[in-house]
């Protein structure tokens, strides 16, 4: 609000008083909204930075046991193995509250079969080498699944963070000062209003005496 279009009158002072306490409220409060944020941040971007790690090394693995078993055996067969999976998943999505933002939480279920039967073929015709890539893929799912769970609330997180940034800055650098300003504008001229009234005030009683007294200082 810019001081020229301002009343300035005790009660207009009194209102942008209450609204920058408010704001002084609000920034300390988003201030510490946004520094825990940065820190669940970090501790997710760590664990992301783990779990890539793990997941990248084991897919590699499994690859490397399945480019083996292709080699060993006839695209046919390696098809025809691999045609009907062993076991179903049921994936459920809940979400937790991180300083008001809503994460996803990612949760897996085999069912329908034996949870550790995950072999949808027979051992007499296949190489064991697609035994260790169907085992090593197993054992990758659940960390696959956890790490596209960490990237969505890294995601979240930095929007969230983003938001209550410029949150911040608008308070910091744009309202308060300004609120501070009108403030300040609205003193000033409270003051040379009071300065002004008591000036009228020492030249009336100063006519009034001249009169009472017809005395002429």
């Amino acid at each position: 609000m810019a001081s020229g279009t301002i009343n300035p009158t005790r009660m207009v002072l009194n209102q942008l008083k209450g609204r920058y306490r408010t704001a002084l409220r609000g920034h300390k409060l988003l201030k510490d909204k946004r520094d825990e944020l940065m820190r669940q941040f970090l501790m997710v971007v760590r664990r992301n930075r783990e779990l890539r790690l793990r997941v990248e090394e084991k897919l590699s693995d499994a690859f490397s046991a399945l480019t083996v078993a292709s080699a060993v055996m006839s695209p046919e067969l390696l098809e025809q193995a691999l045609l009907y999976p062993r076991q179903t998943v049921a994936l459920d999505v809940t979400f937790k509250n991180v300083m008001s933002v809503y994460v996803p939480v990612y949760d897996f279920k085999t069912r329908d079969t034996d949870s550790n039967d995950i072999y949808p073929y027979g051992f007499a015709q296949t190489s064991g080498e697609l035994d260790d890539a169907m085992a090593k893929l197993a054992e990758v799912f659940s960390d696959m699944l956890e790490l596209a769970q960490i990237e969505k609330t890294m995601q979240l997180l930095a929007q969230e963070i983003e938001k209550v940034r410029r949150r911040v800055n608008a308070l910091e650098y744009v309202m308060i000062p300004d609120l501070k300003k009108n403030i300040k504008y609205i003193v000033m001229k409270l003051e040379e209003n009071d300065l002004a009234t008591k000036v009228r005030l020492m030249k009336v009683k100063e006519m009034v005496l001249k009169q009472a007294h017809n005395y002429e200082y």
